[in-house]
């Protein structure tokens, strides 16, 4: 019976780490994903906001430094972070025509921005994250 409960008791620990370590290595470095010291300012057409946790996404389209249309992958926060800093998830809509500035992914081919700024000529909205140079 002892060697029983054993055998539980350490299924389930080696249960429990296997899954922790792994949500625990989902999460990744935004440092490791994207270039700090360096932002990309793209101009185009929001085409969807995603707003879930544990990070919010916006998929831009908008010229390359080539001036080929690219679908841009914007990374912000969690949607409880972009709140409290004055951004909701209605604040935007697909079809506005946006500014945004943002730390570029270490692989250029794939388009990616970690969100600093975004601003809506239009009506004039600006919104500048935590992280956004001064």
């Amino acid at each position: 019976m002892k060697r029983r409960l054993l055998v539980v008791i350490s299924s389930s620990a080696f249960t429990l780490l296997t899954l922790s370590g792994g949500l625990a290595y989902a999460h990744h470095s935004v440092a490791a994903m994207y270039i700090y010291g360096k932002s990309v300012r793209i101009e185009g057409t929001l085409k969807e906001f995603i707003w879930r946790n544990p990070h919010s996404f916006m998929k831009v389209e908008a010229p390359d430094d080539k001036g080929e249309k690219q679908i841009w992958i914007i990374e912000g926060a969690a949607p409880q972070q972009l709140t409290d800093a004055g951004l909701t998830a209605t604040t935007l809509r697909p079809g506005d025509q946006v500014v945004v500035t943002g730390r570029p992914g270490r692989i250029a081919e794939d388009h990616k921005l970690l969100l600093l700024t975004i601003e809506r000529p239009s009506d004039g909205f600006k919104w500048q994250g935590p992280n956004a140079p001064q």
